[in-house]
């Protein structure tokens, strides 16, 4: 099977982002192991090999990168609509719970609520555990290749963070384009998408635009502020999730839009609800704003999210030409090797050392693994039994 999917449409992609968007607990490592799981095990839209060189393209680029890989996905189905309906579907319910939140809707309160949220970090943990293994067997599938993903993991230790990622797969690419092995089929199974150059081009434009004249906007009122704030956020940060926290902090803290226990109580939250961590940003619009709550909260989902859209769109239609060169597909596969070892570097901390506190996780941790890997159980069902699971451990706890 290519990166080329079958035509779709773009209210089957809507709803199989907005299930994704209701149970995506855990993070943005997390969601690239549910969107595999969901997308090229369940749903075969796209393969492994196209699944995984997409997800270091997006790891390389500015922006939230799930969210780019999302939306990419909803462009190889269904067109347009179909990126759109992949980025509302997938977006929406966690704009709605930290909107919600920002009015003082204080929903996850109590011992039942933790423990259905401690469940469902444990799913996480199987659900990217499932993805590590998958890709590790088509994507390492030998030694030279193993060792770049063991070497992927070394880095990370050496340098976290968002660098670290980018640098192990510029280390990953380097080895296997200067020693690495071509191999045709993966040539042939790589990533391609209904891009043109014209509209590439275009993104590329409406990004340089959007940097350049929001800042001279910005004194015209409190959205224009707003909007410019977060345009800037998220076209300055590689890795997303987490490392979008300082610079918003710089951007509505520091200015005195957001107060700091306002801010950490709504990081807080982006922390208990699904979806992608940007959205943290649609809380903070709502409280900047609050006159125009909702107002805010839109402008700001906009904002953040368009610069790492734009970028990808840019980058897409040249990236399928640039491909085609031998030492660039050899290059594509020494990346695809690091991001496995990415994924399980992510599996062990945050995911594991977040989710994990004693034997009983670990095994309700195995449980949900062996339900998706041998049993083959819906991630919907395994995810609904993790958060079961959660409270039963907190009532066996108290």
């Amino acid at each position: 099977m290519s990166g080329e999917t079958n035509a779709g449409t773009p209210f089957e992609v809507l709803r199989a982002f907005l299930a994704l968007g209701l149970t995506s607990f855990g993070g943005p490592i997390a969601h690239l192991g549910y969107f595999r799981t969901e997308f090229v095990e369940r749903r075969k839209w796209i393969s492994d090999s196209a699944y995984s060189e997409l997800v270091a393209l997006c790891q390389f680029l500015p922006g939230p990168a799930s969210s780019q890989v999302g939306f990419a996905l909803g462009l190889m189905r269904a067109g347009w609509l179909g990126a759109l309906a992949a980025f509302v579907g997938f977006t929406l319910p966690s704009v709605v719970a930290l909107v919600t939140f920002a009015y003082g809707v204080r929903a996850l309160d109590g011992p039942l609520a933790q423990g259905a949220l401690a469940g469902l970090k444990i799913v996480a943990v199987a659900i990217v555990a499932q993805a590590v293994l998958g890709m590790a067997r088509s994507l390492c599938p030998d030694a030279p290749r193993a060792s770049i993903a063991v070497l992927a993991v070394a880095v990370l230790a050496v340098v976290p963070g968002g660098f670290g990622m980018v640098a192990a797969m510029v280390l990953g690419a380097g080895v296997w384009a200067i020693w690495g092995r071509t191999i045709p089929a993966a040539v042939a199974d790589g990533l391609t998408l209904p891009v043109s150059r014209r509209i590439g081009l275009l993104a590329g434009f409406l990004l340089a635009g959007g940097l350049v004249t929001l800042p001279l906007l910005a004194d015209s009122g409190p959205m224009s502020a707003l909007a410019d704030a977060m345009f800037r956020a998220g076209a300055l940060v590689f890795g997303g999730g987490h490392v979008v926290l300082p610079l918003l902090q710089a951007e509505v803290v520091a200015t005195g839009w957001v107060s700091p226990s306002d801010f950490i109580a709504g990081y807080g939250a982006a922390q208990a609800v699904p979806g992608p961590l940007f959205t943290f940003g649609s809380y903070l619009g709502a409280v900047a704003v609050p006159d125009a709550p909702i107002m805010g909260a839109a402008q700001a989902t906009l904002a953040i999210f368009a610069p790492g859209f734009l970028v990808l769109v840019a980058v897409l239609p040249f990236w399928q030409g640039v491909r085609q060169n031998a030492c660039i597909a050899r290059a594509v596969q020494g990346a695809n090797a690091a991001v496995v070892g990415i994924l399980g570097a992510a599996l062990y901390d945050p995911i594991f050392t977040t989710a994990i506190g004693d034997l009983r996780d670990v095994t309700l941790a195995l449980g949900c693994f062996v339900a998706l890997t041998l049993w083959r159980v819906p991630p919907v069902a395994v995810v609904l039994a993790g958060a079961l699971g959660g409270i039963g451990l907190a009532l066996w706890g108290t």
